[in-house]
C-alpha cells in the first residue's frame, strides 16, 4: 500500500495476534512508532491481547506506559485491555487500580476483572465485584457468571451455586451455552448430578457439543459409567460428531473392566472413525486395556507401538500398568528405555519405576532413582516421596522410610498413607495408630487408603481376634468402602477362620470385581487352611468356569547389584540344583523343629515343595 495510515496498521497487528503470532505484532507496533503513525486504543487493545495470551507483563508494562505517555489511560478500550492483561497475567492489585482509573465502565471492563479475582481463587472479592454490578445496575451478560461457577468445585459452595443459579435465571441467561456448561460442571462437582442433569434437560434445543460433554464428564465423575454410556448413544443416534474429549470421556467409563465389551466396541469405532492416532485418544484406550480386570497388557502394547506420536502421558501409561501388573523387571528396563527417548520425565514417571524398585527389593537401584529424582528437582513432590517411603519400607529400611517422611511436605494424605503403610509391613502397628493419630491432629483428611493402612497395621485386627472392631472401624468410614478395604477384611477372617463372614465378604467382592484372581485365592487358601479340601477345590472350579486365571507371583533378589527372578517351582534360574539344594535343607529344618505343626501350614503345600525339590534334583 504506498499510503497507510493508522486504520491499515491496526489489522495487520490484530490479524497477528489473533494467529498467536504476538512476537510479529509487537515488531510491527515498534515499526509504527518508529515511523512516526499514531497509535490509538484499538491499537493498543489489539497488543494488550497479544500480551496477555503470551503472560508477557514485562512488555505489558511497557505498553502501559507508552498508553499514559500518549494519553489513553482513560479509553474505554485501551483500559479494558490494560485490564484484562494485568488481570490475566495474575496481578489482580494493578488490575484492579487501572479499573479504578477507567471513567467510564462497561460490563466488559467489570468483567475482566472479576475474571481476574477468578484466576488467583478469590472467591469473595469476585463474588462482592458481582454484587456491585448490579447494584451499578450494570447490564450482566455470560461473562461473568462461567468464571466464577469454575470456583464452586466443591460441595460446601452448593448453596452458593443455587444461589448464581437464581441471579443468572433473573438476568435471563439461563439458556447461554458458557453458562449453562458451567453450571452443570459445577452442581456436579458440587455433589449434585440431580441438578446437573436438570440443566442439561432444560436446554433442549440449545445444547452444544460442550454441553453434552460436560454432562458426560458429570457421570463420569459420579461412577455413573451405564448413564454415560447411553448419553453416548443418545449423542450418535442424534448425528453429533464426537470431539476428541468425547472419545477420552467414554473410554474412561469402561477403565474398571465392567464393560470392557463396550470399550473394544469404542476401539472399533475409533479406528472406523481414523481417530487412531490422535494422540489424547490412543492415551486413553491404553490406560482403559491397562486398568480392566483382566490387565490386557497386549493390547495396550499393540497400540503404544501402533502410535506414530507418542507424548510422556504414552510411555508412563505403559510404564504404569507394567509395574502394576506385577512386571516390575519389564518396568525397570521400559525405563530405561524411556529416559532414552522422553526429555522431561516427571513425578508419575518416578512413582511407578519406584514402585518397582519396591516390588523387587531393588535397594540399589532404588538409590539410583532416588538420586535421579533430586537432580530433577523433585524432592518435595508427595507423590516421589510417598514412593520413595514405600520402597525404603519395603527393601527392610523402615528408618530410612521414616527419614523421607520427615523431609517432605505432609499436606494431603498420600505421604502419610505410605509411612502407615511401612510400619504396618514392619508388625510396628502402634507405631502406625500413632501416625494415624497425628495425621488427624494435623487436620489431613483421611482416605479409605488410610482406612486400609490402619486396618493393615493389625492384619485388621484379625491376628488379635478383634474382628469386632475391624468392622466397627469400616463402618466409621466417612465414605463408601472400596474392593480394596473389603479384600483387607476377607484376609482377617482368613486368618481368623471365620467361614461364614468369609464367605459373605468373598460373595461381595466377587459381585465388585468378578475376573480379579485375589478374592478366589483368598478364599481358596482359607479353605485349605481349614482343611476344607472340598470347598477349596470348588473355589478352583469355579475360577476354571468364569475363565479366571492365578497370576503368578514372582519374586526378586538382588545379589551384587544383579536382580533375579524366579516364580512358584521356577526351574529357569542357571543354579537351579544349588538353589533346591539349599531350600531342601531348609525345609528338612523346618521339620525338624515341628514348624508345620504349630504354625498349621498347609501339608498339602509342603508336600508340593518336597515333590518338586526332589523332581529338581533327579533332573539335575
Amino acid at each position: 500500500m504506498p499510503c497507510r495510515d493508522t486504520v491499515s496498521w491496526n489489522p495487520m497487528i490484530a490479524g497477528y495476534v489473533n494467529c498467536g503470532n504476538f512476537e510479529t505484532a509487537f515488531e510491527i507496533l515498534r515499526t509504527m512508532k518508529i515511523c512516526g503513525f499514531d497509535l490509538d486504543g484499538y491499537t493498543f487493545g489489539s497488543i494488550l491481547k497479544g500480551v496477555a495470551s503470551a503472560y508477557r507483563l514485562d512488555i505489558g508494562e511497557q505498553v502501559h506506559s507508552m498508553i499514559v505517555k500518549m494519553g489513553y489511560a482513560a479509553n474505554v478500550y485501551s483500559g479494558s485491555a490494560l485490564l484484562d492483561m494485568y488481570a490475566k497475567c495474575g496481578t489482580v492489585e494493578d488490575a484492579y487500580v487501572v479499573f479504578q482509573c477507567i471513567p467510564e465502565r462497561n460490563s466488559v471492563s467489570w468483567n475482566a476483572l472479576i475474571a481476574g479475582y477468578v484466576l488467583v481463587g478469590d472467591l469473595g472479592t469476585a463474588f462482592w465485584l458481582l454484587d456491585c454490578m448490579e447494584r451499578e445496575h450494570v447490564e450482566l451478560d455470560d461473562g461473568p457468571f462461567a468464571p466464577l461457577l469454575t470456583l464452586l468445585d466443591n460441595t460446601e459452595f452448593y448453596m452458593l451455586a443455587m444461589q448464581i443459579h437464581g441471579k443468572i435465571i433473573k438476568h435471563g441467561r439461563a439458556f447461554d451455552n458458557t453458562v449453562c456448561n458451567a453450571l452443570i460442571t459445577s452442581y456436579s462437582e458440587c455433589g449434585s448430578i440431580e441438578d446437573a442433569k436438570r440443566v442439561f434437560d432444560g436446554a433442549v434445543g440449545t445444547r452444544d457439543l460442550v454441553t453434552w460433554n460436560s454432562m458426560l464428564a458429570s457421570y463420569l465423575v459420579h461412577n455413573k459409567e451405564e448413564l454415560a454410556l447411553k448419553l453416548f448413544v443418545d449423542m450418535q443416534w442424534l448425528g453429533l460428531d464426537p470431539d476428541i474429549y468425547t472419545y477420552t470421556s467414554i473410554i474412561s467409563a469402561c477403565f474398571d473392566g465392567a464393560h470392557k465389551n463396550h470399550g473394544k466396541s469404542l476401539h472399533g469405532l475409533v479406528i472406523k472413525m481414523g481417530l487412531e492416532q490422535s494422540v489424547p485418544i490412543s492415551n486413553a484406550l491404553i490406560t482403559m486395556y491397562l486398568k480392566s480386570n483382566n490387565r490386557s497388557m497386549e493390547e495396550a502394547l499393540l497400540i503404544f507401538k501402533a502410535m506414530e506420536s507418542k507424548d510422556r502421558v504414552s510411555w508412563n501409561s505403559i510404564l504404569t500398568g507394567l509395574s502394576q501388573i506385577g512386571l516390575s523387571e519389564d518396568a525397570l528396563k521400559f525405563f530405561g528405555h524411556l529416559r532414552s527417548v522422553v526429555e522431561d520425565i516427571d513425578h508419575y514417571t518416578f512413582s511407578a519405576v519406584l514402585r518397582s524398585c519396591s516390588d523387587m527389593a531393588t535397594l540399589q537401584l532404588g538409590q539410583q532413582v532416588h538420586v535421579l529424582a533430586l537432580k530433577l528437582g523433585f524432592k518435595s513432590n508427595e507423590f516421589v516421596a510417598s514412593s520413595l517411603i514405600f520402597m525404603h519400607s519395603k527393601c527392610g529400611i523402615i528408618e530410612d522410610a521414616r527419614k523421607s517422611f520427615e523431609g517432605t511436605p505432609k499436606g494431603s494424605s498420600i505421604t502419610w498413607n505410605s509411612i502407615i503403610f511401612g510400619y504396618a509391613q514392619h508388625g510396628q502397628g502402634n507405631v502406625a495408630l500413632g501416625l494415624f493419630y497425628l495425621m488427624k491432629e494435623s487436620r489431613v483428611k483421611p482416605d479409605h487408603i488410610t482406612f486400609v493402612a490402619i486396618l493393615s497395621a493389625f492384619d485388621l485386627y484379625g491376628r488379635a481376634g478383634c474382628l469386632n472392631e475391624a468392622k466397627a472401624l469400616i463402618e466409621a468410614m466417612p465414605f463408601e468402602p472400596d474392593a480394596m478395604v473389603w479384600k483387607t477384611l476377607l484376609g482377617a477372617y482368613r486368618i481368623c477362620g471365620d467361614i461364614e463372614l468369609a464367605t459373605q465378604v468373598a460373595s461381595l467382592l466377587l459381585e465388585i470385581e468378578p475376573e480379579e484372581h485375589c478374592t478366589y485365592v483368598l478364599l481358596s487358601n482359607m479353605y485349605g487352611r481349614l482343611r476344607r479340601w472340598d470347598a477349596k477345590a470348588s473355589v478352583t472350579r469355579l475360577m476354571r468356569e468364569k475363565g479366571v486365571k492365578k497370576v503368578p507371583g514372582w519374586s526378586w533378589i538382588e545379589v551384587h547389584n544383579e536382580v533375579h527372578a524366579f516364580n512358584a517351582e521356577d526351574h529357569s534360574h542357571s543354579h537351579c540344583k544349588e538353589i533346591y539344594l539349599a531350600l531342601g535343607g531348609l525345609m528338612e529344618e523346618i521339620k525338624r523343629l515341628d514348624f508345620v505343626t504349630s504354625s498349621k501350614v498347609l501339608m498339602h503345600d509342603v508336600d508340593r515343595v518336597d515333590e518338586c525339590i526332589d523332581s529338581t534334583l533327579c533332573l539335575g
